[in-house]
């Protein structure tokens, strides 16, 4: 069949017709104009296709466009950073120091703590060098305080009282006092951000359910990093968990470092097999002792779950029976280097030999 313009709409004719020589140009030039909008779109697609990633142009020419897909380098971490906040390549933090604080917990040999003791009864060495004490205190001043909490599937018959265990905790708190809690398996995560409630910690807990492997250190890393946002100078962390670490981005070494430049101190409660089942259990004691001896803090090691809301309660008050020395360095530097700190204490006559614990030392600004 051709086709033709008749009245201005197209009609048809069979291939054997006289054609009309003017109707036969104005098809022409109307075909003309079909064939250039044609070209037009064509030329629209063809942008189209080409601009689309991960496509490539099928012509021999040099000029081919070749969109290459993107290789995952080796260099790559294994796994995804999930939380912004456990980039390894965080800038380390370090506070200008003008007055140093140092908690300081005395205990006799039945592990009691001894309240009482006045200014003249501690002397501070910085480097070696003895300190003057320029501020004291065994008041009960409010603290920024978090736990770390293990949910990992390993506390499968051990997570209520462990819940129980943080409730405690947190109820020997002031009413200024601001608490959070961090709870860890594969991944640390904000269980509860800053509150003063323990209603509100207990509803968090709830949800809390045993499951996965043992993040411990980016947990550790998670909660110090929190901490720079607390409302007070005190600041304190108690890890709650059944095992070493087996499941973090972040190395022993790192987060050494890390807890040597936070002003927190750290406590743990460590929950433990007499006889360890897997490597983590078996080192799981002495990394908690690493990590908390540095600041002046304690690990608690305990192997039955019942034992757990006491010892919550106990290192609670411990918190709330401190003394702290304030002191301004004699020779300030800024260094960058960590400088090393020992309280000797000098006690009233006829008191036991008693035991001291105390932050090691501090690292100085470096500008």
């Amino acid at each position: 069949m051709a086709r033709h313009l008749t009245s201005g709409r197209w009609a048809y004719r069979s291939p054997g017709a006289v054609l009309n020589l003017p109707a036969v140009h104005r098809d022409v030039s109307r075909l003309r104009l079909e064939l250039r909008l044609l070209a037009a779109v064509a030329g629209v697609l063809l942008v189209m296709l080409f601009s689309v990633p991960g496509l490539k142009a099928q012509t021999g020419t040099v000029d081919d466009v070749h969109v290459v897909p993107r290789i995952k380098s080796p260099a790559e971490p294994k796994k995804p950073l999930v939380n912004p906040s456990l980039d390894t390549h965080t800038r380390p933090f370090r506070a200008r120091v003008d007055l140093v604080l140092v908690p300081v917990t005395i205990t006799d040999p039945m592990n009691r703590l001894v309240t009482g003791l006045e200014k003249d009864n501690f002397q501070v060495f910085e480097n070696k060098e003895r300190q003057a004490i320029r501020h004291f205190s065994s008041e009960d001043a409010p603290i920024s305080m978090g736990v770390i909490f293990d949910v990992s599937g390993s506390m499968s018959n051990k997570i209520d009282r462990a819940k129980e265990a943080v409730v405690e905790f947190f109820k020997t708190a002031n009413p200024q006092d601001e608490f959070f809690v961090v709870s860890f398996s594969d991944e640390p995560e904000l269980l509860s951000d800053f509150t003063n409630s323990v209603e509100d910690i207990q509803s968090r807990l709830v949800l809390a359910a045993p499951k996965g492997r043992t993040a411990l250190l980016d947990a550790i890393y998670l909660a110090v990093a929190k901490l720079r946002n607390a409302k007070y100078d005190r600041k304190a962390l108690l890890i709650i968990s059944d095992g070493g670490d087996n499941h973090s981005r972040y190395t022993e070494g790192e987060i050494s470092s890390l807890i040597k430049e936070a002003d927190v101190q750290i406590y743990a409660i460590g929950l433990f097999d007499q006889v360890a089942r897997t490597e983590e259990e078996r080192v799981g004691p002495a990394l908690l002792a690493e990590v908390t001896d540095v600041t002046g803090g304690r690990t608690f090691t305990i192997d039955n779950p019942n034992e757990l809301p006491d010892v919550a309660t106990k290192i609670g008050i411990e918190l709330r029976n401190q003394y702290v020395l304030g002191y301004r360095p004699t020779k300030p530097v800024h260094d960058g280097k960590w400088h090393k700190i020992k309280i000797k204490l000098v006690p009233p006559k006829g008191l036991p030999p008693l035991h001291v614990y105390a932050k090691t030392g501090y690292y100085a600004p470096s500008e």
